[in-house]
């Protein structure tokens, strides 16, 4: 199954690392323009690298990290490790502060048809390229994709929690609120572990598909290049943020439909009466309550249409009309019913395909922004939705399916520039790397 390495992770020098919070940054998809602006302007902000602003972004980036290389900007470490990583959070209204466990190493390069890593969504080819053309240029990775596997008996969360005991550097609180820890495991023998354990597991990739396929993309190219490659080249792995699926601090939050307007701008009236059909439909006085009243309801949304808050909920029945070429397990999922029931059969969307790229839909995780939204007039209507469960996302990523878009938000998301990797040729002839290559899992 999935076979991890260790690295040599590239971070800012400690003089740098004790203010960590000024150098990372949010993912590459989930940047907004404001925290862009914001990020730029600290030259030495990890942005630089993961988001070059240039007419040729990947020389850009590459120019900027030989410069923070030379200077001692960014320093390598002298041994290979698995780098834990912990993530301290609280969700709005909530007291508890919940502790998301993971360490970052390398993993190979699966190709999606290997069934090694399993994913759960489509990428947008225009992402996939610009990752690709960046990592081609510079050859070294800005953050860690988000994987799971799943292990009931948490052998690798006794060696994690004793690291991080130690840890190299903290962030006082990242742009989500999170509080970020890393550390280093270098002991030979517990990294064999984590590599026994990994080897006879499948990982689900639950953030950073674009990220991932960049990397396969840029695999595929130096293959065709490497007629005689080994297979161990450092090209051939990925950074990755690997947790367990087992644990209870695993957050998958909702995000919401807002419609921007409707095909053939029908009046509140008949989107109601559109609904009908497949919906028992349902006035709530006070559209606050409406998470709370489709909490744990299966095909059970919140929709606030024109100032007024309704929960609608498919008719059991009118389920068996569902016949698009997919699983039975995508056919279950609350978002398959509201993008078939909702987009095409009350508002003529037909098909993924023509609703993915339908320009008048927005997903928002934020329920207060939907309703704030439609009542200023920026949108016609909201759809709240439940968050999609573990057990959902596993069921359908082994059932070889991808979700509607949109379906996930693992919370809180990794940061960039906390911890680099390399994946330059150069990275091939330390003598770590065949040490623990040559390693044979039993």
């Amino acid at each position: 199954m999935a076979e991890i390495q260790p690295l040599r992770g590239w971070r800012y020098n400690s003089t740098l690392s004790a203010d960590i919070d000024a150098y990372v940054s949010p993912l590459f998809d989930v940047v907004s323009a404001k925290q862009r602006e914001a990020l730029y302007r600290n030259p030495l902000n990890s942005i630089h690298l993961s988001v070059p602003r240039a007419d040729d972004p990947a020389a850009a980036a590459l120019a900027r990290l030989r410069e923070w290389q030379a200077s001692g900007v960014l320093l390598q470490d002298e041994l290979p490790g698995i780098y834990a990583y912990y993530q301290y959070f609280r969700l709005p209204g909530s007291p508890r502060e919940y502790c998301r466990k993971g360490f970052m190493c390398h993993i190979k390069a699966y190709e999606w048809d290997e069934k090694v890593v399993l994913r759960h969504e489509n990428t947008l080819p225009a992402s996939v390229n610009d990752r690709a053309a960046l990592l081609a240029r510079t050859q070294f990775q800005t953050s860690a994709t988000h994987g799971l596997y799943r292990d009931e008996d948490f052998e690798l969360e006794t060696y994690l929690d004793e690291a991080i005991q130690s840890p190299l550097y903290e962030t006082e609180e990242d742009y989500q609120g999170a509080r970020d820890v890393l550390a280093v495991i270098q002991d030979v023998a517990i990294i064999r572990r984590f590599q026994e354990v990994l080897n006879a597991r499948q990982v689900i990739l639950a953030d950073g598909h674009h990220r991932y396929e960049g990397s396969l993309s840029y695999r595929h190219a130096r293959q065709a290049a490497s007629p005689y490659a080994t297979g161990y080249e450092p090209w051939n792995y990925h950074l990755m943020y690997l947790t367990n699926a087992a644990a209870d601090d695993l957050r998958i939050l909702p995000t919401h439909r807002l419609l921007l307007e409707l095909p053939g701008n029908p009046s509140d009236a008949q989107l109601l009466e559109r609904l009908q059909p497949y919906f028992t439909i349902t006035p709530k006085d006070d559209a606050n309550d409406l998470p709370e009243i489709i909490a744990g309801k299966p095909w059970a949304f919140g929709l606030y249409l024109g100032g007024q808050a309704f929960k609608i909920r498919l008719l059991p029945e009118a389920h068996a009309l569902l016949d698009w070429d997919t699983t039975d397990e995508i056919k279950a999922l609350d978002l398959t019913v509201l993008h078939y029931f909702v987009l095409e059969k009350a508002l003529g969307l037909v098909g993924p395909d023509v609703q993915r790229t339908w320009p008048g839909v927005a997903y928002v995780r934020n329920f207060a922004e939907c309703m704030q939204r439609v009542d200023s007039g920026e949108a016609r209507a909201a759809i709240i939705v439940n968050e999609v469960s573990m057990a959902e996302v596993e069921a359908v990523c082994h059932s070889g399916a991808v979700m509607p878009p949109k379906s996930t938000f693992f919370y809180p998301k990794t940061i960039g520039g906390f911890l680099f990797s390399s994946i330059a040729d150069e990275d091939a002839d330390n003598h770590f790397a065949g040490h623990f290559q040559n390693f044979q899992i039993k």
